[in-house]
């Protein structure tokens, strides 16, 4: 069979089916070329999710009639000219329009600022028309009709229209989050009108477009710099997160990406502090050389590589541990909100209304005396036993101090106030300067025990368990040499491993703590996820693990009375502990409740 070579066509049908998957993929190519051509307003609009309609329209610098014809041509750009070790715009291979081009029926209009008239030309499977003028607005509108009416087989693997017109809002939140000062607008047959509005450089306020406005109050800023690497952004409070990872976005110099390595950071910098099967909320931007970052190794570009990925990932890991040391032990405001939604008002119209529909009786009245025994139950000889009882009073007492030495008033100043009562031996309720807290004593205290043995963990060796005949684990050569190189953490640890021949470990001591353990499984796990992660925390977090048990099994029980001075001890022991503000398993130790919203309850403001 002789070689030959393919048509140009043909060749753009075999990139498209790498750059262009499915319709939120070309939103995506389209839309980073209005965000390069500098426009400040992008409007998108889809029809049968995607696949009928995807039209992208702005106001940026244009397309000449004499480049339209060029820009759908394989491989032509005016991004980059001699390397790839500079890229510094969302796109540049010159594959989107021509990809797209090849299996769909594209049409672009466009005019330059100072241009008389606009210019548009029409691919429709491959097929070229000629370049003819055209009215048109300043800017350019990328129509794309029918994606893959030329290659319909690639339909059958499309999901449904919901599904496909979901995608494509993803993509755009995500490009709006990365560009605050660029106005976004989607709307179509297929969906609701969604705006986010220009927001100049307030980030923040972008974040809270999309996703929504309690992330504001519940975000803990990130800045900070290692070895010219910068990293910005937002991360919420480990108290505040979802049940899944859609709403962690990472950039890199301000390209949306969605990388193994820096979602894998994100969860190891929250490690203990968020339940099993949920996910934090976070928006972190990394800013570096371009030449310290490969972005051409997916066709899609939503994967990188960086030159020293230990750096970005012990920058991510350590920039938002030290944040959520700093801020992360409040509370979320959601738990509030909550609170306040789950009150029921004892006094409402509809109980009005109840009784005035029925005539009125002594005999059903509900301000009726009670009766006992045929006497009225408040006649004197009833009130006698009353005698004796401190009625309730208003009357203001001045403060002295409380049975721990802190004076009331003094210690209703501290961030989790002063302890005023226990209810159901489970919730301290404490009075703050603007409000109050109800914090839940058990995972309070099952926090702090746990940040004890923590740190007794991390500040000396672990005790280990010597074994009388050392574990021998076969295992290929390059996990033996991988393994090898983590061996001084592991032994910092409690694990004590050695090289037994080219392809086999041996264990000689295991960590105390773990108990019996299944020394194959343990190593051979370590192995993989060196070889995936180049880390290997399973070892630390089983670690942790026993010492979450151990803190649950050692801290104060639920349904344990505690004396004024105990609940005080530990609402201060609460505010010098970092990540005190959510138990071992994540859940909220506390939920605070400003004196604005109680006043609101009663109707008071």
């Amino acid at each position: 069979m002789s070689i030959k070579q393919l048509s140009e066509t043909l060749i753009n049908q075999i990139a498209a089916g790498e750059v262009i998957e499915r319709p939120s993929s070309a939103a995506k190519e389209l839309i980073e070329n209005a965000i390069d051509a500098g426009a400040t307003r992008i409007e998108i609009a889809t029809a049968g999710g995607g696949k009928g309609l995807v039209r992208i329209s702005d106001n940026g610098c244009g397309i000449s009639a004499s480049d339209l014809e060029l820009a759908i041509r394989r491989h032509c750009t005016s991004k980059i000219s001699l390397n790839l070790d500079d890229i510094r715009t969302l796109g540049f291979r010159g594959e989107a329009l021509p990809s797209i081009g090849s299996v769909a029926k594209l049409t672009i209009t466009s005019r330059q600022k100072d241009a008389a008239e606009g210019a548009v030309i029409s691919v429709a499977g491959g097929k070229v028309s000629p370049v003819r003028p055209a009215p048109s607005n300043r800017g350019t509108t990328v129509e794309v009709r029918d994606l893959f009416f030329a290659t319909p087989a690639r339909l059958k693997f499309l999901k449904s229209e919901k599904a496909e017109a979901g995608a494509i809002t993803e993509i755009v939140k995500r490009m709006a989050i990365a560009f605050p000062h660029i106005r976004f607008v989607l709307s179509g047959t297929d969906r609701s009108t969604l705006e986010f509005p220009a927001t100049g450089d307030d980030h923040l306020a972008r974040m809270a477009q999309i996703l929504g406005a309690d992330f504001k109050d519940n975000a803990i800023e990130i800045d900070a710099i290692r070895e010219d690497v910068t990293l910005t952004g937002f991360a919420g409070v480990p108290t505040f997160n979802r049940g899944n990872s859609a709403h962690q976005y990472m950039f890199v110099n301000g390209r949306p990406v969605q990388d193994k390595l820096l979602l894998s950071a994100i969860r190891g910098a929250y490690a203990e502090t968020i339940p099993h099967g949920r996910y934090p909320i976070a928006v972190l931007s990394l800013t570096l050389d371009p030449a310290l970052v490969d972005v051409n190794v997916h066709p899609a570009k939503s994967d990188v590589r960086f030159r020293d990925p230990g750096l970005i990932r012990g920058l991510i890991v350590g920039a938002v541990r030290q944040a959520l040391t700093r801020e992360g032990d409040r509370a979320a405001t959601t738990g509030a909100a909550q609170m306040m939604s789950a009150f029921r008002p004892g006094y409402s119209p509809s109980s009005v209304r109840s009784f005035s529909s029925q005539a009125w009786s002594p005999a059903t009245s509900p301000s009726r005396p009670l009766s006992v025994g045929g006497e009225l139950a408040l006649r004197e000889t009833a009130q006698a036993q009353f005698a004796d009882i401190t009625m309730p009073t208003a009357r203001a007492e001045q403060a002295g101090p409380s049975n721990d030495g802190i004076p009331t008033m003094d210690a209703a100043r501290y961030p989790l106030g002063a302890a005023r009562a226990q209810v159901h031996a489970n919730y301290i309720v404490a009075q703050t300067d603007d409000g109050l807290v109800i914090v839940d004593q058990h995972a309070a205290h099952e926090r702090l025990v746990f940040e004890e043995i923590r740190k007794a963990l991390h500040s000396m060796r672990p005790a280990s368990q010597v074994l009388l005949i050392p574990e021998i684990v076969d295992l290929p050569e390059e996990d033996c040499d991988r393994l090898m190189e983590h061996a001084a953490g592991f032994d910092s640890m409690g694990l004590a491993i050695e090289r037994f021949g080219p392809g086999a470990i041996a264990v000689r001591e295991t960590p105390s703590m773990l108990g019996e353990v299944n020394v194959q499984g343990l190593v051979r796990q370590l192995a993989d996820e060196i070889a995936e992660w180049d880390s290997a925390a399973s070892l630390a977090n089983k670690l942790e693990y026993v010492a979450a048990t151990m803190a649950c099994h050692g801290s104060v029980r639920s349904g344990r009375r505690m004396r004024p001075e105990e609940m005080n001890a530990l609402l201060r022991q609460m505010e010098n502990t970092p990540g005190s503000g959510q138990c071992n398993h994540g859940r909220p130790t506390y939920i605070e409740l400003k004196l604005s919203d109680i006043e609101r309850l009663f109707g008071r403001s």
